[in-house]
């Protein structure tokens, strides 16, 4: 393993001193958000070498179709550790991929369904994560390509989350959640991924974008904020376009490096909207989200929660 590291660090080394394409590999590229990042980096092939990850043939095949893509270029691995807690399907799947590589796109997570009848509090359809709980799929699964992207030699990791990290209680927590309290809890498993990512020691990008919209991107404002604090504004949202074209720009610019953000846009311009990349931040001068805030589980909190979960099975 540390042959290997230090010959995926040599590569990517000779790979920028000749000037050549930035290797980058996008799990969740068959999803909506990481397809817009494998497409936008497709579309700069003097930039960006993208390697796409799908967690299902199909949806190699999908992506493959739709984008006119190599076939190498899009690999399948299912990035979300299941509930044996084995992570090294994961680890061979992702090796391959990584190595060489320069940077790593992380654009998984679980997806909240109708999981069937109606709940008698709300009247709403009982919503769940039939595909996967957020604990394996955000947490765990997030946890495995870090520390993948580590073993390799990738030094950068950038990763799309959610605002309202802060709010423990939050709404979106409560998608899931078992009347035992586990399940769930989506928001904070991707925390505890995002404060994981921040202790490796690996260069990170973390953005929070509010609510994800399916439209055009390139045709509103963008606005950058710490620690929830755009949730008090009126507009709340932003394309999941947008949001893949900062990831993007991110690994251009070292004002992104070691930030974790919120990231939301102003109205529809109804023209197109030249962003200032490099000045994004600049007015949360330096600051970065408080993970003091909000609640991470700690290792007695993900115990009960692996004991949980296999008990359900």
């Amino acid at each position: 393993m540390r042959s290997a590291m230090l010959l995926a660090i040599l590569l990517s080394i000779v790979g920028l001193a000749m000037g050549a394409p930035m290797r980058v590999v996008v799990t969740g590229a068959g999803g909506q958000t990481g397809g817009h990042v494998f497409r936008k980096m497709l579309a700069r092939p003097d930039t960006f070498t993208p390697v796409g990850i799908t967690r299902t043939s199909a949806s190699r095949d999908a992506l493959l179709a739709d984008t006119g893509a190599p076939p190498d270029q899009v690999v399948v691995a299912d990035v979300a550790e299941d509930e044996s807690g084995s992570g090294i399907g994961i680890a061979r799947s992702l090796a391959g991929a990584l190595m060489g590589a320069a940077a790593l796109v992380i654009c998984t997570s679980a997806k909240v369904k109708p999981t069937g009848g109606t709940n008698p509090e709300t009247g709403r359809p009982n919503m769940g994560f039939p595909d996967g709980q957020p604990f394996f799929v955000d947490w765990r699964g997030q946890r495995l390509q870090i520390d993948a992207a580590r073993a390799t030699g990738v030094g950068r990791v950038v990763i799309c989350s959610s605002m309202g990290g802060t709010d423990a209680n939050h709404m979106l927590n409560r998608f899931g959640r078992n009347a035992d309290g586990s399940g769930g809890n989506i928001l904070q498993w991707k925390r505890k991924a995002e404060k994981y990512l921040i202790d490796s020691g690996m260069t990170y990008t973390i953005v929070h974008p509010g609510g994800l919209l399916n439209e055009p991107g390139g045709r509103r404002e963008l606005v950058a904020g710490i620690d929830d604090q755009l949730l008090a504004q009126e507009t709340r949202s932003i394309p999941r376009e947008d949001v893949a074209e900062v990831m993007v720009q991110s690994l251009s610019y070292k004002e992104f490096n070691n930030r974790s953000f919120d990231l939301v846009s102003k109205p529809d311009s109804g023209d197109a909207v030249q962003v200032d990349f490099e000045s994004l931040l600049a007015p949360l001068e330096g600051g970065n989200c408080d993970y003091s805030l909000g609640l991470i589980p700690d290792d007695q909190a993900e115990q009960a929660e692996v004991s949980a979960l296999q008990a359900a099975l």
